[in-house]
């Protein structure tokens, strides 16, 4: 066996590989000796299958495939033992493989391209600069916080008469131009009814200062045009409820009024526990706390993104694009020209962070340990428990899912790849010169806009 590597350019390269018969011979026949040996053919015991008849029947494709794991294999090793690094895959240069002939050769000459990983230093210094922007906690800031816990610990309770935020809870049918009841006609019990929802200002009108027994006439499609919602008051499917219309009848059975929690030691104890906070004061200064705390988090994000960003616009190299074009559509088999074209851009950022995070990754011995992987995990857990409103999950649930989670190849590799990009970019912080920088909210989010 051969293997050769002729560079076209600094980016770009094509690797031969020349296969014998003796490369592969013996491999083929231990295949078809296995194949004999488990044969299972009508009119032969099991296992005295002629080695004839098996090399006529499986002979031809052991050899492709044989042949094909072997420049396989070789390939892979030649890259590593030379410490080649590579984008993407080896591709088969067609024009010189197209015409192989498996069958009748007995030696073989494979080429594929390869893309070749640029070398690049860093040229970020202490002279570049990146802005920390410390979000201004203000009232209004404080007060939507306390609002939202109240929102959070509130409760419904019944009403006397309906009102534009009340949910009514009722029977509703189906009723004719007399407002009459339709034999047969669609109707559901024990409906809600949200006032807030009816899309059509004027019936929205007719649905307040009603009370429990009364009923009213309305167009359902015109309160309503979001067939889900019909379909959610009928309690039926969407589908059976794309083509419903016309007048329908709600009656009401209930008035339910949401209240927000009040102000007071009652509130302060369901959000912190017994005796936590006492007073208003002390609640505003807690609610500050973790305000700043969520701010922080999201002004370090933005800084983690501006010190990537400058590092990528500092950091020039070139890659193989025409190469990695023809890669994108090896690898994306439903992707066109086109679509790879539209998204080459984006890909070629990404590629070349993931160049620069590899290469700070290597020159600074960045390394992740069991421990930072389980801890990562589980906050990634608590986090979707929350979401899932899971809030008391216990330590030991959150450490036990965390760790499934690890055992799933594609989990792992996404938490590991969030931990090296992390401990990247706070080495990178490091070269840089933080200047700090305080913003309103709204300063803060056209910063993120743009």
């Amino acid at each position: 066996m051969d293997i050769s590597r002729e560079n076209k350019d600094d980016l770009n390269a094509v690797l031969t590989i020349k296969i014998s018969k003796t490369d592969y011979e013996e491999r083929v026949e231990a295949v078809l000796k296995d194949y004999r040996r488990k044969a299972n053919i009508k009119g032969f015991r099991p296992g005295m299958v002629p080695i004839g008849l098996i090399r006529n029947m499986y002979g031809s494709a052991v050899k492709v495939d044989e042949i094909n794991k072997l420049v396989s294999e070789n390939v892979h090793k030649y890259l590593i033992d030379e410490k080649i690094d590579i984008l993407g895959d080896p591709l088969p240069l067609t024009d010189e493989n197209e015409h192989i002939d498996f069958i009748h050769d007995d030696e073989f000459t494979f080429s594929f391209e390869l893309g070749l990983a640029p070398s690049f230093e860093l040229t970020l210094s202490e002279k570049d600069k990146v802005t920390f922007h410390e979000i201004i906690i203000d009232d209004k800031m404080k007060k939507d916080y306390a609002d939202a816990y109240a929102r959070r610990f509130g409760e419904f309770r019944k009403a006397e008469t309906s009102a534009d935020k009340d949910i009514l809870k009722g029977s509703i049918e189906a009723v004719d131009e007399n407002g009459e009841t339709i034999p047969e006609g669609i109707s559901a019990d024990e409906s809600s009814l949200s006032v807030d929802m009816i899309r059509d200002e004027e019936i929205k009108k007719t649905f307040t200062g009603l009370a429990e027994n009364d009923s009213i006439v309305f167009d359902i499609r015109k309160a309503f045009p979001n067939t889900a919602e019909i379909a959610g008051l009928l309690k039926t499917e969407s589908r059976n409820a794309e083509n419903i219309e016309g007048d329908f009848r709600f009656t009401i059975k209930e008035i339910s009024r949401f209240y927000p929690a009040e102000t007071g030691p009652d509130l302060f104890n369901r959000i912190y526990g017994e005796g936590v906070v006492s007073d208003e004061e002390e609640f505003m200064q807690k609610i500050e706390e973790e305000i700043s705390v969520n701010l922080v988090k999201e002004s370090e994000f933005k800084l983690m993104q501006d010190v990537r960003k400058l590092t990528l616009d500092k950091t020039e190299f070139p890659l193989p694009e025409e190469f990695l074009k023809k890669w994108l559509m090896k690898a994306g088999e439903k992707s066109s020209p086109e679509e790879i074209e539209s998204e080459f851009d984006t890909f070629l950022q990404d590629l070349k962070w993931q160049l620069i995070k590899n290469k700070v990754a290597k020159d600074n011995e960045i390394q992740i340990s069991p421990e930072e992987m389980q801890e990562e995990a589980e906050t990634i857990t608590r986090l979707q428990f929350s979401q899932y409103g899971l809030y008391y999950a216990t330590d030991e649930q959150i450490s036990n899912y965390a760790r499934e989670s690890l055992q799933r190849e594609a989990d792992a590799k996404r938490i590991a790849d969030k931990i090296l990009n992390d401990k990247v970019l706070n080495n990178l912080r490091e070269i840089v010169e933080i200047e700090n920088k305080k913003v309103s909210a709204e300063e803060f989010n056209k910063l993120l806009e743009n």
